[in-house]
């Protein structure tokens, strides 16, 4: 699977400080692994702690803040540790996989400061045209067909598009 373009620059995103930090220990917005991401990690020596029964990685409490942190995420400077081989959905986001009604759609955070200032944007039109197209060919509706588990019912997002998760012949 090839790294998805980001939508968001690494300098936004290094001074934001919004993902990779949750409520709850157990968020619906923390990053589930695809089947290879899960098996990967683990050839990584990531802990087997790191990783849930449902493919979700384990959150760890902040010190500072009370609230919950990805494992991944080094705190001190804000830097993801696998940043070169972070999850599908970590890169896909803010842009996420939503469940509605049957249906498969792109949505976004309107969370990340970044994409509430370019929602209405050209630079926003045409990445969301890039993700459709990635989305929406055959490698990428088989990782869907076969990790149902990256598709939740996130609340409080931005519908988009609805996607074609057709099934490919094997």
């Amino acid at each position: 699977m090839k790294i998805i373009r980001q939508f968001v620059p690494e300098d936004v995103c290094l001074k934001c400080q919004g993902c990779c930090r949750f409520k709850e220990a157990d968020s619906v917005w923390s990053p589930c692994l695809l089947d290879e991401e899960v098996q990967s990690f683990l050839d990584k020596d990531m802990p087997p702690a790191y990783i849930s029964a449902n493919r979700r990685m384990m959150l760890k409490q902040d010190p500072i803040t009370q609230g919950y942190v990805c494992p991944c995420l080094d705190i001190k400077n804000n830097k993801c540790q696998v940043y070169l081989t972070r999850p599908f959905e970590c890169q896909l986001y803010p842009f996420l996989l939503n469940l509605r009604s049957g249906k498969v759609l792109l949505t976004v955070d309107l969370n990340c400061p970044y994409a509430k200032e370019k929602i209405n944007s050209d630079e926003f039109r045409q990445y969301i045209a890039y993700l459709t197209q990635l989305l929406n060919t055959p490698a990428y509706k088989r990782i869907l067909k076969d990790n149902p588990q990256i598709i939740q019912a996130y609340e409080e997002v931005t519908e988009l598009i609805e996607l074609d998760p057709g099934n490919e012949p094997k």
